[in-house]
């Protein structure tokens, strides 16, 4: 007898999956269609508006999640270029976010890590394409494009933002912040003085507002390591081939600086705490070290190379001795190499050997660069149109002569009247530099936030705390790196201080080797220091350097 089987399948979980299929496929059409209708806003030239995710392997490198955003392009008259990326309306914090720019900029920059945290961010490239327009060649008898870097791209790039968020997510974001360090750090700086309704809360990092006098203060440091047949030079050329190859000196020197004032903090870590603590002396503190019958050599130092030294650490200054800006802190050594010191390695062209003087020093451009601006036996060429003109032509004596002033009042921001931002708009301003820093030189930002609580407080320092906070970062180089703690998020401790009235009194900074966090400390809001007060005797075991066992004082 034949038995018959009937399969019964249940339609409800079928069911169910196609529904959320449908719901998903919807959903996503209809954000793709909100983000799509941003290039019909009227009043602002949108050139794209899709949806995408963020950089995967990024984000995965990094720890952030994958999500999706709308992401919008659009140009602002003439020539400046911006996007802004918006997360999906369920995912947005309600804060807006403007991140900073580096060097010349010249580029659209991405800030994912913020985006997956729920902020709106925009960027622009100030006005320029670095690939079109390398270097700061963009501004060469150009006005416009040197205003729009100066201040007028970020101004109006947060304008166009805010104007995308409004229609976007139908509300004006709760919160408006500036993140940047370099560039970045002087674009906040500059918005503080001159666009002090844009943000509640600048964060500035290494910034270089002293802009013009940081150019002239690289072209007169490298005529000293440059002149003479590189007589001053730290690096030496141990085969006489003219690569200058061996940095002993570099290396000699580092050593003896943090012989002298590594301990001064009770800790010996390989980073200088303070280094305006540390009395490193070069004429005495390398006597021993210094090259017999004064003939260079790979192991020893030459009279001509210790000015050099001490003029790396005092900075420029005019044929009068007129200081123009202050030089490396010690224990910067370790970014020498790269910033300032032409060897092998670079091609005899450290980071400083750059056009800024040809293009944005003068309110007339002397010039464009030479073919090789390593060679110093090259004639610049003045019957060519345009004609060169080559940085060892500069004068120093040109900047105490007032010959920067013009475009030191678009590019610089050092006003130190913050009073329309920080107590009018009741904005809140972070700054941070690092000891370490080869590049644009910490003091400088110091003497500066002195100066805005002269100015803008009277000199009340407690009054000056409630709106800005410094925090100068022990043994770390330009905008992170370097042997001390260099890391740590930037934004938060900013909100936090914004949003619920948490002024930072420190910040937990890290260092890592090889993505191991082997160094914590705690670095303090000026005037205070981080001290060590962990386990006595303890202080030099690299496993008591946490958070925990260090204290402002």
């Amino acid at each position: 007898m034949l038995r018959r089987y009937t399969m019964v399948f249940s339609t409800a979980p079928l069911a169910v999956l196609l529904a959320a299929w449908v719901g998903l496929t919807a959903g996503l059409s209809q954000q793709q269609t909100a983000c799509e209708a941003l290039t019909d806003i009227r009043n602002l030239a949108i050139t794209s508006a899709e949806l995408r995710k963020v950089d995967e392997s990024r984000a995965l490198r990094l720890g952030y999640d994958v999500v999706q955003y709308c992401y919008v392009k659009g140009i602002i008259s003439p020539a400046i270029r911006f996007h802004v990326q918006l997360p999906l309306p369920e995912n947005w914090n309600g804060r807006f976010l403007n991140w900073g720019d580096g060097g010349m900029d010249g580029d659209l920059d991405f800030a994912d890590g913020r985006v997956a945290e729920g902020y709106a961010v925009a960027n622009s490239d100030t006005g320029h394409d670095r690939e079109a327009e390398p270097g700061a060649s963009f501004a060469f008898n150009n006005r416009q494009a040197e205003i729009d870097f100066g201040y007028r791209a970020v101004h109006l790039t947060v304008n166009a933002a805010k104007s995308i968020i409004r229609v976007y997510y139908d509300k004006d974001p709760a919160y408006s912040y500036h993140e940047g360090c370099s560039t970045g750090g002087l674009q906040g700086l500059m918005e503080a003085q001159r666009y002090p309704a844009d943000f509640d809360g600048i964060v500035a990092g290494a910034p270089v507002n002293f802009l013009q006098a940081m150019y002239a203060n690289s072209a007169w440091t490298l005529q000293r390591l440059f002149r003479s047949d590189f007589a001053g030079n730290l690096a030496f050329d141990t085969d006489g081939d003219g690569s200058f190859d061996s940095l002993t000196k570099l290396t000699m020197l580092q050593e003896a600086v943090l012989a002298k004032c590594d301990t001064n903090d009770g800790i010996t870590d390989g980073v200088i705490d303070n280094p305006l603590g540390c009395d490193f002396d070069p004429a005495a503190d390398l006597a021993d070290r210094m090259c017999p019958g004064d003939v260079n050599a790979d192991d020893c130092f030459t009279a001509a190379q210790v000015q050099t030294i001490k003029d790396v650490y005092a900075g420029a200054r005019d044929s009068a001795g007129i200081s123009i800006y202050k030089g490396k802190a010690f224990g910067s050594e370790f970014g020498w190499s790269w910033w300032i010191i032409p060897h092998a390695g670079n091609s005899m062209a450290p980071i400083l050997l750059h056009d800024r003087l040809n293009y944005l020093f003068y309110e007339t451009d002397p010039g464009v660069p030479v073919p090789d601006p390593t060679d110093l036996s090259h004639t610049p060429d003045k019957k060519r149109d345009p004609p060169e003109w080559a940085w060892w032509e500069f004068n120093v004596d040109d900047f105490t002569a007032g010959r920067a002033d013009f475009m030191m009042s678009i590019t610089d921001a050092t006003d130190p009247n913050l009073t329309r931002f920080l107590i009018d708009n009741n904005g809140k301003l972070i700054l941070y530099h690092g000891w370490g820093d080869a590049g644009p030189p910490p003091e400088p930002t110091l003497d500066h936030y002195k100066d805005i609580v002269a100015t803008t407080f009277k000199g009340d320092m407690h009054a000056a705390r409630d709106r800005i906070r410094l925090f100068m970062v022990p043994g770390m180089g330009h905008c992170g790196g370097g042997p001390g703690p260099n890391w740590w998020d930037k934004l938060a401790p900013l909100v936090d201080w914004v949003e619920n009235g948490n002024a930072p009194n420190f910040i937990v900074a890290t260092h890592r080797t090889d993505g191991v966090v082997d160094n914590e400390r705690r670095v303090c809001a000026y005037p205070q220091r981080a001290v060590y007060t962990g386990p006595a005797g303890g202080e030099n075991n690299p496993a008591n350097w946490i958070e925990s066992n260090f204290t402002c004082q």
